[in-house]
C-alpha cells in the first residue's frame, strides 16, 4: 500500500481525480441498486433487466469513434466538467420513473448517463499516460482498480441496506448530491495542458485512429486480450438470481447488495495480494485463476450465504487482470492517439460486457440455469488465457 500512498502524496492530480473517483464510483451504485430494484418492483420482464443493464455498455460502443476524436482535440479538464455536470442532471432525472410506462425514458437516461460517464473515464485514462512514467501509470491503473473496488463494496452493500430503509428514489437524490461534490473537487484541479494542435477534420482523425490499430498488431490484440475481463458483467445475472433463485430470502435490494459486495471484496483484495506477482508471463495464470475464481462460484449457487465464498474468489483476480491489461495496451501507443485508442478500447470493452448481458438473458429465457451460464463465462476465460499465451509468445516473450 505504500506505493500508493507515496504517488497520491507526490502528484496533486492524481490525488484529486482519485478523490472524486471514491465518491462519485461510492455514489453510483446507489442510482445502479435503485434502478433494478425499481424494475424488479415494477415486475419488470426478464428482456428489460437484461437491456437496462446491457444499455450501461451500448452507449460507448456507439460513441467511441466520435468521443476519441473529441479527446485527442481538446483539453481534459474542461471535458471532465462537462461530463460531470451531464451525469449529474441524468440523475436527478430518474426521479420521474415510477411506472413501467417509462422503461424507454430510462433506458435514455441510462444511455446518456453511461455514455458521457465512459468517455470521461476514457479522457482520464487518455491523460494519465501523459502526466506519468511507466511505472506510475500502472500504480494509478491499480488505485482506480482497487478504488473501485473499494466503493463496489460499499457502495453496493450501503445501498442495499440504504434503499431496503430509505427507498429508492431517496438514493437518487444521494447520488446526485454526491457528484455535485465531485464537480466542486474537478474545480480544484490544476492542469497546465496544451489544447492540441492538430486542425484534421473529424472524420479524417477517425479513419487515422483506426489504420493506426490496424498497422499495429500487438495493440490491436491487447485491445482484445483487455476486452475479455468484460465477460464479467454480472448484473444481469445477478438481478436474475435476485427476482428468481433467491427471491424471498431478502429484500431485492439487499440480495443485489450483498452478492456485489461479497464479490467486490475480491476485486479490493486482488491488487493489494498479487500486483507484485503479475507480469507480462504470469498473466496468464491470472487469467487461468479468474477462470477457477468463477467455476467456484458456480458450485457454491446453491445456497446464496455460501455462494460469498466463491463470489469472493470471483473477483479476486478481475481487478488485477483489468488493470493490467489496460496499463499494456496504454504503454504500446504512440501519445498522439490516446484519446482514439481508449475510446476503441472502451468500444470493444463495453461492447463485449453488452453482449454478455444480453445473452445472460436470453440464455436465461431460453432454459439454461445461472450455474450454467456462470461456467460459460470460466470457459471464456480459459479460452483468454490461451489466447494471451499466443500473444506473449509472439510479441511480448522478448519485449
Amino acid at each position: 500500500m505504500k506505493k500508493y500512498l507515496n504517488l497520491l502524496k507526490s502528484n496533486q492530480t492524481v490525488r484529486l481525480l482519485s478523490i472524486i473517483q471514491l465518491i462519485c464510483y461510492f455514489g453510483m451504485w446507489f442510482s445502479h441498486i435503485g434502478i433494478f430494484t425499481l424494475l424488479i418492483e415494477l415486475n419488470a420482464e426478464v428482456w428489460m433487466i437484461s437491456l437496462t443493464a446491457a444499455m450501461a455498455f451500448i452507449p460507448s460502443v456507439i460513441l467511441a469513434p466520435f468521443s476519441g476524436v473529441i479527446i485527442d482535440k481538446f483539453k481534459a479538464l474542461p471535458l471532465l466538467m462537462i461530463f460531470m455536470v451531464i451525469e449529474a442532471v441524468t440523475i436527478l432525472m430518474l426521479l420521474f420513473i415510477n411506472d413501467l410506462s417509462y422503461f424507454w425514458f430510462l433506458q435514455v437516461l441510462v444511455f446518456l448517463r453511461m455514455g458521457v460517464g465512459g468517455i470521461y473515464f476514457q479522457v482520464e485514462m487518455s491523460l494519465l499516460p501523459k502526466i506519468l512514467n511507466k511505472d506510475e501509470l500502472k500504480l494509478a491503473n491499480e488505485i482506480h482498480s482497487i478504488i473501485w473496488g473499494v466503493c463496489y463494496t460499499a457502495g453496493m452493500g450501503l445501498a442495499g441496506i440504504f434503499i431496503h430503509f430509505f427507498g429508492i428514489y431517496t438514493s437518487f437524490l444521494v447520488d446526485f448530491f454526491i457528484y455535485v461534490v465531485g464537480i466542486y473537487l474537478l474545480t480544484r484541479i490544476k492542469l497546465d495542458e496544451k489544447k492540441s494542435a492538430s486542425n484534421v477534420k473529424a472524420i479524417n482523425m477517425i479513419k487515422e485512429g483506426i489504420l493506426y490499430i490496424k498497422s499495429n498488431p500487438l495493440l490491436a490484440n491487447l485491445i482484445l486480450v483487455h476486452a475479455f475481463v468484460a465477460v464479467t458483467a454480472y448484473d444481469a445475472l445477478i438481478s436474475i438470481m435476485a427476482d428468481h433463485q433467491y427471491k424471498g430470502i431478502l429484500s431485492t435490494a439487499l440480495i443485489i447488495g450483498l452478492i456485489n459486495t461479497m464479490r467486490a471484496l475480491g476485486l479490493v483484495a486482488g491488487p493489494i495480494l498479487l500486483s507484485k506477482f503479475v507480469n507480462n508471463r504470469t498473466l496468464f495464470w491470472l487469467f487461468l485463476g479468474e477462470a477457477a475464481g468463477i467455476v467456484f462460484w458456480a458450485v457454491l449457487q446453491f445456497n446464496f450465504y455460501i455462494s460469498f465464498i466463491g463470489l469472493f474468489f470471483a473477483g479476486l483476480c478481475t481487478s488485477v487482470v483489468w488493470s493490467y491489461t489496460y496499463t499494456l495496451v496504454q504503454t504500446h501507443c504512440d501519445k498522439k492517439y490516446y484519446g482514439r485508442v481508449v475510446a476503441y478500447v472502451d468500444m470493444i470493452y463495453l461492447g463485449t460486457a453488452a453482449i454478455t448481458s444480453l445473452m445472460t438473458g436470453l440464455l436465461y429465457s431460453l432454459g439454461l440455469g445461472t450455474f450454467g451460464i456462470t461456467m460459460l463465462i470460466a470457459i471464456f476465460f480459459i479460452l483468454a488465457a490461451f489466447y494471451y499465451k499466443w500473444v506473449y509468445k509472439k510479441w511480448l516473450r522478448n519485449g
